[in-house]
């Protein structure tokens, strides 16, 4: 079960007259002779014009950069716009990405309009689902909580038209794929964008609980306050005790009867994080309801996988809570026994993160598992390093650069960063078995990674194959739109989890 609005896709011949749709989208390449209409289904005289004006227009074929201009003779539609595809590349990766953000910084930006169609030529069922995948991210409206001027929120696009030569038969399956793809990221982003009034540990799990309702082969389990205490998941519960809304663990578990490989997925799901005790600065709290992107990410990919019937069985760990300070949450220099028995010194509460997370990872180690990712917005230190629209990724090498794989045919960004051995002793503690913080603030994120690492388990005595993604910048947009991203809540990392997936079968 979705809120989001239902998109149709469907893929037609190069016949632009014969096309109903109210707006006709076109790529234009930008290089060093100036834009350059990239691969149509114009007629040669219809298209020489264009490009003749194209530079008067003032399109520079740079990417969102998105012109209007009124229906011409040769297409249908009342309305011709034109996309910026940036740099022309010959690499075919690189190429259907560009047609990934195109398609959705196209849809995003046409709001209001209900039909449109895209021709960029696609000669392939990959760019077919390139385009349609960037198309269902693209068509997102979310108007949250408002009442007031609704009128003047523009609706999503509803119905898409891929220009290519294509047989709908072969299309179909990449068409389904990307809207529920679409769907998923969709999820994902209204769950990171309700307020904290409205989303808190246990209306969490109850949204959980109704994400997966309809779909087959899924189970879901909820462990609260009190199943919490009595099986030992003494970081959930260390985190979620400053706050008068008790933490939650919720177990969402997708298991098909030809399984090949089974992945745990463990999200951290900290509904508002005000950094507990160790107080955040006012500022630094506002983009705080987003701190349960990763959970809301593995909870979306284990729906995608049930309804892309993938033969893995996936489990989702939601390790929720609410990082509250007050008389009763957990103070620097306390000491949390894990799920596990695993001890740990607290000698910051705004890490709190890493606290939930490492007993989801010891308790999904339990049912060993092929492989395990966590994705997290666990550190700042994530964002000083590689910006706001890059992850990071870490974890043991072979099952790193799988993830890495993923992201590029995903079409997301992801950068490889290591978890050195000699920084692990920084961990050491003289009253527990590790402590949350290293001993400086240099290499954060990738403290926070080898904190992590110690609470991946084992399987026939080695350790589970394991990454851990720090999604904290690309998670949540502060900025402005572009490509297929909105503003607040992005979605990122569920299509590279879903890729990541698929590649396993």
């Amino acid at each position: 079960m979705t809120e989001s609005a239902d998109l149709m896709f469907s893929v037609a011949s190069s016949d632009l007259e014969a096309l109903e749709a109210q707006v006709l989208v076109l790529g234009a390449y930008s290089t060093e002779q100036g834009p350059q209409l990239a691969e149509h289904s114009l007629d040669s005289k219809t298209a020489e014009g264009l490009q003749a004006i194209l530079k008067d227009m003032g399109v520079t074929g740079s990417a969102d950069q998105l012109t209007r201009l009124p229906g011409f003779e040769g297409t249908a539609t009342d309305v011709v716009a034109i996309i910026g595809l940036g740099a022309p590349t010959e690499n075919p990766q690189d190429q259907l990405n560009t047609f990934r953000l195109a398609a959705g910084s196209a849809v995003q930006q046409l709001a209001g309009f209900a039909e449109i169609a895209i021709d960029f030529r696609a000669d392939s069922v990959e760019a077919v689902a390139a385009i349609a995948e960037g198309a269902a991210f693209g068509a997102f409206v979310d108007t949250q909580l408002r009442t007031k001027n609704l009128e003047e929120v523009k609706a999503p696009v509803e119905s898409v038209v891929i220009i290519s030569d294509v047989e709908t038969s072969q299309a179909t399956p990449a068409l389904t794929r990307a809207l529920i793809l679409g769907q998923a990221v969709d999820s994902t982003r209204r769950l990171v964008n309700t307020p904290p009034s409205h989303l808190y540990p246990d209306s969490f799990a109850q949204k959980a609980q109704e994400r997966v309702a309809d779909l087959t082969d899924v189970s879901v389990k909820i462990f609260d306050e009190k199943k919490l205490a009595k099986e030992g998941f003494g970081g959930i519960l260390g985190v979620g005790q400053g706050s008068v809304r008790p933490p939650r663990l919720v177990e969402v578990k997708y298991s098909p009867k030809k399984a090949k490989k089974s992945v745990a997925l463990v999200g951290k799901g900290i509904t508002f994080d005000t950094g507990g005790i160790s107080l955040k600065p006012a500022n630094s709290m506002i983009p705080m309801k987003s701190d349960m992107a990763g959970a809301a990410t593995v909870l979306n990919a284990v729906a995608a996988a049930a309804e892309l019937e993938l033969p893995v069985e996936v489990t989702a760990y939601l390790c929720i809570a609410e990082n509250m300070p007050s008389g009763s949450a957990i103070r620097p220099e306390d000491v949390l026994v894990m799920r596990g028995g695993t001890t740990v010194e607290v000698l910051n509460t705004d890490a709190e993160g890493r606290l939930v997370m490492a007993d989801g990872l010891a308790y999904a180690s339990e049912s060993n598992p092929d492989f395990i990712l966590d994705v997290a917005t666990l550190t700042g230190a994530q964002m000083v390093a590689l910006g706001t629209r890059y992850a990071a990724v870490m974890g043991e090498e072979t099952t790193r650069n799988k993830v890495v794989e993923a992201s590029l045919e995903a079409g997301e960004d992801f950068w490889a960063m290591p978890l050195p051995e000699h920084m692990r002793s920084e961990l050491k503690s003289p009253v527990a078995d590790v402590k949350n913080m290293g001993d400086s603030r240099m290499g954060g994120m990738l403290i926070a990674g080898l904190f992590l690492e110690e609470f991946v388990g084992e399987k026939n005595g080695k350790k589970i194959p394991w990454a851990h993604l720090d999604i904290a910048g690309p998670s949540f947009n502060e900025g402005s739109a572009h490509g297929f991203t909105p503003k607040e809540a992005t979605g990122a990392s569920l299509a590279t989890v879903v890729k990541f997936l698929e590649n396993l079968v």
